[in-house]
């Protein structure tokens, strides 16, 4: 189950009228205005534009009321998230018109566009069904006290089927289109932000570094005739400011790519991350092959970023990392015997390794009872190295 199922999947129905429930009993109660207004909308355009449909404005028309039927479909997806939790993939927006072959290809694809359609059967089928939801549901809140959590939790359950149903993407390409969009926005995104660190870091240290060598060593020069000892007192200080700054420079490298990863591959890189680990790691990598440059580097920054929150968060006293292939995947679990407790949204960089991993088709699940340890799991696509 990956961290999405997870969070679309509704928290175990109990017979007390727990947030959760009252989110869905909100929802249930607001199905009714949601829904007049998704009808009257509907019908009043299908029928416009199907009257007009003899004349030039017709089409048009009707194009534009199935972007409106999109914009509902939207609304109804948010509402969904924010009060059942259900997360539904946007669909891929239409493109502009006077873009990919003009006005007149933008109207057939429009006419046609089936995420429009499905929005349009989905507000005409919610009237009745929102009627029903919402006289069951306040009805429930006078009479049916005692197993209302129960009513509630399946009638919600049968809108959450709707909605993923009829208003998620059309179909699996479609939906692939939408995952890679976001994908390439967190990839963007990640390059950017590591841009910025490199900058930042050359900026506060090695660059600072060097300038100060420098005015350093012009002061020697000018010492050197008249103050030899002390131009060699000021050489000596400016050789120990070198080897700062080579030390920064080959730590920055570390950072960016580190070598040993390029020349000996994840045993050995993995192998040095963990001998600069506060805890005592063992490392276990069984791989037949390199993946491609790109995986390892990845599977690298995981396993580096996991491990420096088991030195900073964890208060362990020994983790594990293990590295294998299974078929056309590359797994990895990084373990540890610490406080537990630890959670995507806890402040720990784990939110950003799940969207970096979802990026490329990646999978990362967290399981960290509080007191028992944390287990991280990922997967990555296996690429042949060419």
């Amino acid at each position: 189950m990956t961290v999405n199922d997870q969070a679309d999947a509704p928290p175990p129905v109990r017979p007390v009228f727990d947030r959760a429930t009252w989110k869905e009993i909100a929802y249930l109660l607001s199905n009714l205005p949601e829904a007049l207004i998704g009808f009257v909308y509907t019908i009043f355009m299908l029928a416009t534009a199907g009257g007009l449909s003899v004349t030039v404005i017709g089409l048009p028309l009707l194009a534009c009321g199935l972007w409106g039927s999109r914009q509902l479909g939207r609304l109804a997806r948010a509402r969904a998230r924010g009060l059942l939790g259900l997360r539904v993939v946007e669909p891929s927006p239409l493109p502009r018109p006077g873009r990919a072959g003009g006005f007149f290809a933008w109207l057939w694809g429009a006419l046609k566009d089936p995420v429009a359609w499905r929005s349009v059967l989905y507000q005409v089928i919610r009237l009745p069904w929102g009627v029903l939801t919402f006289t069951v549901t306040l009805t429930g809140l006078f009479v049916l006290w005692p197993v209302l959590p129960y009513v509630v939790r399946g009638l919600a359950n049968v809108d959450r089927a709707m909605a993923r149903g009829l208003l998620s993407p059309s179909d699996e390409l479609e939906r692939r289109i939408a995952e890679l969009e976001s994908g390439r926005g967190v990839v963007v995104d990640t390059a950017a932000a590591d841009l910025r660190r490199i900058e930042r870091d050359l900026h506060d240290g090695a660059q600072a570094r060097l300038v100060a060598l420098a005015m350093g060593l012009g002061l020697a020069k000018e010492k050197l005739l008249e103050d030899p000892e002390g131009a060699a007192a000021m050489v000596d200080e400016a050789h120990g400011e070198v080897k700062l700054a080579l030390r920064e420079l080959r730590d920055l490298a570390r950072g960016i790519h580190p070598a040993v990863l390029t020349d000996r591959g994840l045993d050995a890189a993995l192998s040095s991350v963990a001998s600069r680990c506060l805890v005592p790691v063992k490392v276990a990598v069984d791989l037949p092959a390199r993946p491609a440059e790109a995986i390892e580097g990845i599977a690298y920054f995981v396993v580096s970023e996991l491990l420096q929150n088991v030195s900073k968060h964890a208060g362990a006293r020994s983790a594990t990392v293990e590295v294998w292939r299974s078929d056309r995947r590359l797994l990895l679990r990084v373990a540890d015997d610490g406080r537990g407790g630890a959670r995507m949204s806890g402040g720990t960089g784990m939110a950003g390794l799940a969207e970096r991993l979802r990026a490329v088709d990646g999978v990362f699940v967290v399981d960290s009872p509080r007191g028992a340890g944390t287990v991280v799991s990922a997967e990555l696509p296996w690429r042949d190295r060419t």
